[in-house]
């Protein structure tokens, strides 16, 4: 049996087609890392000034965000890096452990908020709050992380990594409407509680959005087919190109956000031309599919070789 194998990358039969380096990611994870330092210290010395457990706590929850966003900068940076002959996919997967990292984190913080809120919940003693300080200082903050949520958004969608970042700054930002609150409360109506009650709620969200990220993020390094695509789907499509017998041990995993790999066998039918069928089964998986990299590798079908036998002497 001729088997013939072919790494078709491109539109072209060489060469690779890599997503570009994603600068703008970089770009949106430096400035909320900046916003989020900044905002971190204010939190702290209102928190200081005005004796709010509740900005104490959200500064720290900030300051474990803000670890997290310079892990999420400093992936960015590195999977930028051109891939070598010991790395041949490049650096791109530390944004994926970035995030699983970033999951893990955002779990355990909600995790600490949670018993926060409930330590509040069942302590009889009520602090001395200066609601007004705590009301101005935790406006501005819900501005900047506002601000930094935005910018985030933009790339959370296709960028698993910028989207841990992204959920960490939500947090910052359901934490600060939650001071508000909390900080109307307390002057208005003298409910210290509602802080608490606000927390656990916010707790609940956040676990929900790390049981999330982590989830996606291992099945991305278990290599575990992309979930939008629908591997029977893209069998059948390829099956109906002329020239294909049939397809078999079809794989397609996520290199990293946005690189997507695929490899298959192809059985060809009698008389098809292997590199055109190669070329057209490429173009229909990266035009309609968005798969960059495929690895095609074919051969004749069951049953369609002919063995001449030796003439007899």
């Amino acid at each position: 049996m001729a088997l013939t194998h072919d790494h078709a990358h491109g539109h072209e039969a060489h060469g690779h087609v890599h997503p570009p380096a994603d600068s703008g990611s970089e770009r949106r994870l430096r400035i909320a890392f900046t916003l989020t330092t900044t905002i971190l210290v204010f939190e702290a010395i209102g928190a200081w000034l005005s004796g709010s457990v509740a900005l104490l706590a959200d500064a720290g929850h900030m300051l474990t965000d803000a670890g997290a966003l310079g892990v999420a900068l400093f992936a960015a940076r590195l999977s930028q890096k051109p891939h070598t002959a010991s790395k041949s996919f490049g650096y791109g997967r530390l944004e994926i452990l970035a995030a699983l990292f970033n999951g893990m984190l955002l779990g355990g913080v909600s995790v600490g908020i949670a018993l926060e809120s409930i330590e509040r919940l069942t302590t009889s003693a009520k602090p001395e709050i200066d609601a007004p300080l705590m009301f101005g200082v935790a406006v501005v903050g819900l501005i900047a992380n506002a601000i930094s949520a935005a910018i985030l958004s933009h790339g959370a969608h296709d960028n698993l990594n910028v989207r841990g970042a992204f959920l960490h700054v939500l947090g910052d930002l359901l934490g600060s409407i939650a001071a508000i609150f909390a900080a109307a409360c307390i002057y208005f109506w003298d409910f210290a509680m509602a802080d608490a009650l606000v927390g656990l709620l916010i707790a609940g969200l956040l676990v929900y959005s790390a049981i999330r990220l982590v989830r996606e993020s291992a099945h991305i390094l278990l290599e575990g087919a992309p979930g939008h695509l629908d591997l029977n789907e893209i069998a059948a499509r390829v099956g109906e190109i002329q020239g294909v017998q049939s397809i078999h041990d079809l794989h397609i995993w996520t290199v990293t956000s946005g690189f997507l790999s695929m490899s298959a066998h192809i059985d060809l039918e009698a008389g098809a031309d292997a590199e055109s069928v190669r070329r057209v089964v490429h173009q229909l998986l990266h035009q309609e599919y968005r798969i960059h990299h495929t690895t095609i590798q074919t051969e004749q079908g069951p049953g369609l070789i002919n063995i001449e036998r030796p003439p007899d002497r």
